[in-house]
Formats: structure tokens, C-alpha cells, sequence
């Protein structure tokens, strides 16, 4: 069964049980993977379920009447008002580790119940209400320019009943839309509630591809954000090129806060790069850093790079030590960077340019004007060389 903006399509097959499954949980943003399905008897206590709606929304349930439902089940849940309409993406003891990541303390929060499996008077209006969130998204939109607003309406959900939509919005100051609700009401007589969201928010609810060839951090697994500056690039050695650091939302890239704790421990083990290095052959200036490897490059001229040279980091704290005795070393033993490994006939397999050498073409016989052959062996009472006299007289002498 196909997925469209993470909203289970139904068919006409599917609406006639009650048995209702959507898309596998791998087809949904932000899945959690549930490692502990094959494992009997995991239940937790308040037997919890993670109810997915459209697209990143999501919220936790209690299936108080133990209803016998699974992951891609189609369920009504308790609303308010009324009631909505959505897929369980997790069951079990996991529930309660996503409670943890989010800081939700299950002893203390009163959940919303699971109402029933959904019917098919409960899919059918379901679907209708999906149908009409894109013209609702065109109009509302039109509305706030009229009102000229400075936000914009990134998307909209309706509620499985058709009751309530929730405007999804996106403003760089404060917006007074006190109006722009009574509005809303008067034309698509429903109930109203507007949610701000960031770019960031707003990337992961849109979703698509990264520059990495994969699916957005933040519409697959990512549900908090925290800030990114530019000295996270800065301390990966990474060019601050803007249009190379931002991401889909015109911010920074989140993955840049990845593996920066890795760069800081490589790091102190690195002398100060700010400290030249005073040498035999003259003031050594750093350039850039290979962090991994642990070799640092320096150039003579402080402006501009001149007979760039690798020495490893234990080396240049060395010569610092040197420097503060008033010593001037030689770099003599430059650093010997070992070259790639192409290929190893570990086992005995032939040599992989063994079609690579083509056989030398046979060099042509020169011949003069007097039909004799031009070579270093010619034999000088060579008979001329017989040609031939056409058609008529095919293989004959002249």
C-alpha cells in the first residue's frame, strides 16, 4: 500500500475489513525501529501505543480497553473535540523509551485513549478530510496576503472528523492574527488552531533528499534541534562556504554538530597552531590541519602558502620546546606520507592489468617505386613485385 505525505492511502479492497492496515512503519518519518517485536510477553504497564499522524506528528496513547491492535493498525483515538484518526508506528516496552527521549513522565501525564479500531464510515470521512487540506493550504494562504500578514501558512492537517485543522505557520516576528482566525472560521467553518513552526520544522514536515543521497535527518529520525553555529565547521577544518554548509531550510546543516565532539578530543592532543615555528631556514607559519592523522601544514610565508610542508604533531611540539630554549632546528626528515595501497595479491589471484598491455600492431612493408622492398634485410636481386593487371588478367605478370 502506497504512502502520499506519510497519510496512509486507502483503497477499496482495504475498506472492506475492518482489519485495516496502512503502510509498513519504514514508510513513515521519524520511524522507530521496534527491536523487541519478536520477543514474547514485552508489554508495558500502561500498555501505551505511539499513534502517527500526518506527516512528523505524533503522539502517545493508552489503549485502556486492550484492544488487540498492532504496528500499521488504522485507529480512532480521543480528540478534542470529537476524535481523529491515525496509524500506530511502535507498541511495547519501546513506547516508553521514545516517553524518556521526549521528557514525558508517563506517571504523571494523563494520556488520551484509543477509541476503537477505525470503521469504515471513520475512513472514508478520513479521506475526505485529507483531499481537502491542499485547497485549504491555496486559500488560506490568499487570505493572510490580503491581510498582508509577514508569516505563511506551511501546511495543514485536518482532524479525522473534519472539526478541527491545525495551520501550520511560519513568521520571523511576532503576527497578530486575532483577525486572520475569525476569518479562517467564516470560511471553512471549522474549528482553528495555529501552530508555529521553524525552517528547520518546517524542512522535516516537507521532507526530501540531503546532499548525502539521503532522506533529511530531521524528517527521518531527528525530533529535537539543537543549534548550529559555525564553529563547529570551523573546528572540522571545513570551508565556510555558505551555500555548502546550509541545508534544505537555509540553515546550517544539523550533521555538522555529528562528529564535532570527535574533532575536540583529536584536538588536545594538537600543540598551539597559533605559535610559528622558528627554524633554520626560516619562520614556519601554520596553514591546515589533517586531523586524524595527526600532521599539521606549514607554509614560510605568512600570506600565502610557499613550500608547504607536513610535520607530524608530535614533532611540532618538539620544536615549540626548542623554540622556548632558543633553539633553531633543521627540518632535515621531512614526513614520509606512505602511498595508497592499490591492489595486494593476498591470494593468488592474477594481476588485474593483465589486459592492460595491447600487442604492438606488425609495422607495414615499405616497398619503392620499383616494387622493392625498402627493409634493412632486402636482398638486392629481389625480384620486382608482381602486380596485378585487373579483371582480365587477375594473377599475371607483367
Amino acid at each position: 500500500m502506497a504512502c502520499c505525505s506519510n497519510r496512509a492511502n486507502i483503497n477499496d479492497k482495504t475498506l472492506e475489513t475492518n482489519n485495516v492496515s496502512a503502510c509498513c512503519s519504514s514508510g513513515f518519518k521519524l520511524d522507530v525501529y521496534n527491536w523487541l517485536s519478536d520477543i514474547p510477553g514485552v508489554k508495558n504497564k500502561k500498555n501505551l501505543v505511539e499513534i502517527r499522524f500526518k506527516n512528523t506528528r505524533k503522539e502517545y496513547f493508552e489503549n485502556v480497553n486492550d484492544l488487540p491492535i498492532k504496528e500499521g493498525d488504522i485507529v480512532a483515538v480521543e480528540a478534542s473535540p470529537g476524535h481523529d484518526i491515525g496509524t500506530i508506528s511502535l507498541i511495547g516496552e519501546l513506547v516508553y523509551d521514545q516517553l524518556r527521549k521526549n521528557r514525558i513522565n508517563p506517571e504523571r501525564t494523563q494520556f488520551k485513549k484509543v477509541y476503537r479500531k477505525a470503521k469504515d464510515t471513520d475512513i472514508e470521512k478520513w479521506k475526505q478530510a485529507v483531499e481537502l487540506e491542499k485547497p485549504t493550504m491555496l486559500r488560506a494562504r490568499q487570505i493572510a496576503m490580503d491581510l498582508k500578514l509577514n508569516m505563511k501558512i506551511g501546511d495543514i492537517e485536518f482532524q479525522g472528523d473534519k472539526t478541527k485543522a491545525i495551520f501550520y505557520y511560519i513568521a520571523d516576528e511576532r503576527v497578530d492574527f486575532r483577525e486572520l482566525i475569525k476569518k479562517y472560521a467564516d470560511e471553512f467553518k471549522i474549528r482553528i488552531e495555529m501552530k508555529q513552526i521553524g525552517a528547520r520544522q518546517e524542512a522535516g514536515r516537507i521532507g526530501g533528499i540531503g546532499p548525502c543521497g539521503k532522506e533529511l535527518c530531521c524528517s527521518k529520525w531527528m525530533s529535537s534541534f539543537v543549534s548550529v553555529s559555525t564553529t563547529a565547521a570551523r573546528e572540522q577544518e571545513l570551508s565556510l562556504h555558505p551555500q555548502k554548509l546550509a541545508g534544505q531550510c537555509g540553515k546550517l546543516k544539523c550533521c555538522l554538530n555529528f562528529e564535532v565532539d570527535v574533532y575536540r578530543d583529536a584536538k588536545k592532543e594538537f600543540p598551539n597552531r597559533s605559535i610559528p615555528l622558528e627554524t633554520e631556514d626560516g619562520t614556519m607559519y601554520y596553514v591546515k590541519t589533517d586531523v586524524f592523522k595527526k600532521i599539521l601544514w606549514y607554509s614560510y610565508s605568512k600570506d600565502s602558502i610557499v613550500n608547504l610542508t607536513p610535520i607530524e604533531a608530535k614533532k611540532v611540539r618538539e620544536i615549540i620546546q626548542q623554540n622556548k630554549k632558543g633553539e633553531k632546528p633543521k627540518i632535515t626528515n621531512k614526513l614520509n606520507i606512505p602511498k595508497e595501497v592499490d591492489f595486494l595479491e593476498v591470494v593468488g589471484q592474477e594481476s588485474l592489468t593483465r589486459f592492460d598491455n595491447k600487442k604492438k600492431p606488425k609495422k607495414k612493408k615499405r616497398f619503392n617505386k620499383n616494387n622493392r622492398y625498402k627493409g634493412k634485410n632486402r636482398n638486392n636481386n629481389s625480384k620486382p613485385r608482381p602486380k596485378s593487371s585487373g579483371s582480365a588478367n587477375k594473377g599475371g605478370l607483367v
